[in-house]
């Protein structure tokens, strides 16, 4: 079962009709959480006994830091980093497809188990858990709890959800006070981005994974890395947004996870807009507890490399995805300084005019190139695409990539961020019904061939 299956809408639609039955009122949260738990068991049944372990350690942990702080955190700590670092980073040091050296039994087949789906999200969610939690006398009941870390719609892929946020909201929910409207249109937008868009560009960048970009011409290596940034901002706001349409229907609000990052004027800004809820959580839980900006200029730029480096590796056992983190942090770091006389050129009318579009498309630019090595983790690979961007091979059989697809797909991406705030909301009345019908059509009669999405595997 997948969010884009109709058994998946199916089982959405049971758990909506029971969740609001007035008999099954005060069962509203055991509902969410059963949901919850047979939603995992659906995408990863053999994984569903980690889920467990990973929500009740979580648990256990968190009442012993309620008596004994410095015991119970870093414990909790410690475990769910544990799991996280066995269950997907084992893969540094011993190879998938080879027959173990352990020989047969239990520990053979943990070391076989596959990635779980979203572990990065939930484990990260839990360590957020633990350190707000252990700081207050008043800690939720322990079916709120699981609730919060189980919560299906933000589960595998986010937003991650913070303590302040979430638990305040579980309450008694009735069906007169869901936003129908706001759900849906949400829905439609994130199926629509994900249909539409991101999975009939994935058909072209596909040809960007090794060795299909051998034949790539360069006009078309670098017209893959533009329809990439397209496509990857495609599928994760895609998800984002049918999470906060789903959590909507059962009573709950998300937070906002993208806000038009590809129009961003600094790599300081994209990261405020980029997948917000995940540069939250390395602000708040690992760039200010080393120090921020308090220690000097030379710590600063230190603490930037290696939040950004952690962050990137958190994506997946690979040093390309190291490499990819420290590049955004050298971006960073390099511009930090340069800030302020940039700053200095965009006031004024004129100056503004010129200097914003240029400070835009070339932070897009080399967000797109970085890109390279996040969908190429393997740094010989994205050496070699990256080279075949400037140096024409000799090319046997050029893959023909059709422009005018590429267009049509990657265009409401494009419009999204270009088309002015202030003209949609004028408009918005007016607008509106013809753009979600549009969207709910094309995403029906023209969506690309299924494919997962892409923040799944982390």
């Amino acid at each position: 079962m997948t969010l884009t299956s109709w058994q998946f809408v199916a089982f959405v639609a049971i758990t909506f009709a029971l969740y609001y039955l007035p008999v099954m009122r005060r069962c509203q949260v055991q509902i969410l959480v059963l949901a919850s738990v047979s939603f995992y068991a659906a995408l990863q049944p053999q994984l569903l006994a980690l889920l467990a372990v990973a929500t009740l350690g979580t648990y256990l942990f968190l009442r012993v830091a309620m008596d004994r702080r410095n015991l119970g955190l870093p414990a909790g700590i410690a475990f769910n980093l544990g799991l996280l670092a066995f269950f997907k980073y084992k893969f540094l040091f011993i190879d998938a497809g080879t027959p173990s050296s352990a020989g047969p039994g239990a520990i053979d087949w943990l070391l076989r188990l596959p990635v779980p789906i979203g572990i990065s999200f939930f484990v990260l969610h839990n360590i957020s858990l633990l350190v707000d939690l252990s700081k207050r006398r008043a800690v939720p009941t322990t079916k709120d709890i699981f609730l919060h870390i189980l919560f299906f719609p933000q589960l595998i892929a986010g937003p991650i959800t913070r303590t302040e946020d979430f638990p305040p909201q579980i309450k008694t929910k009735f069906l007169a006070d869901v936003p129908l409207v706001e759900a849906t249109k949400w829905l439609v937008c994130g199926y629509f981005f994900k249909l539409f868009v991101a999975n009939n560009l994935n058909q072209i960048t596909s040809n960007m994974d090794y060795p299909l970009y051998e034949a790539l011409t360069v006009k078309n290596r670098w017209l893959c890395i533009f329809l990439y940034s397209y496509q990857i901002y495609a599928d994760f706001f895609g998800y984002s947004a049918i999470a906060i349409g789903l959590a909507l229907l059962f009573g709950y609000r998300l937070p906002t996870n993208f806000n038009l990052p590809y129009i961003s004027t600094s790599f300081a800004q994209f990261w405020t807009r980029w997948h917000i809820s995940f540069s939250n959580w390395l602000r708040t839980y690992l760039y200010i507890p080393l120090g921020g900006n308090r220690r000097g200029v030379a710590r600063l730029y230190l603490n930037l490399l290696m939040v950004m480096g952690l962050g990137g590796l958190w994506n997946g056992a690979a040093i390309g995805y190291l490499a990819w983190g420290l590049v955004h942090g050298l971006l960073l770091v390099t511009e930090r300084p340069l800030l302020p006389q940039i700053e200095a050129l965009s006031i004024g009318g004129r100056s503004r005019l010129i200097v914003q579009p240029v400070r835009a498309g070339l932070v897009f630019l080399l967000v797109s190139m970085a890109w390279i090595i996040f969908k190429l983790p393997d740094l010989q690979h994205a050496a070699d695409y990256l080279h075949g961007m400037f140096v024409e091979a000799d090319i046997q059989s050029p893959y023909h990539l059709y422009h005018s697809l590429a267009l049509l797909y990657s265009l409401p991406v494009f419009l999204q961020h270009v088309v002015p705030r202030h003209f949609l909301e004028r408009q918005r009345r007016r607008l509106e019904p013809y753009l979600y019908r549009a969207m709910a059509t094309l995403m029906l009669v023209e969506a690309g061939p299924d494919s997962p999405f892409i923040y799944f595997q982390f």
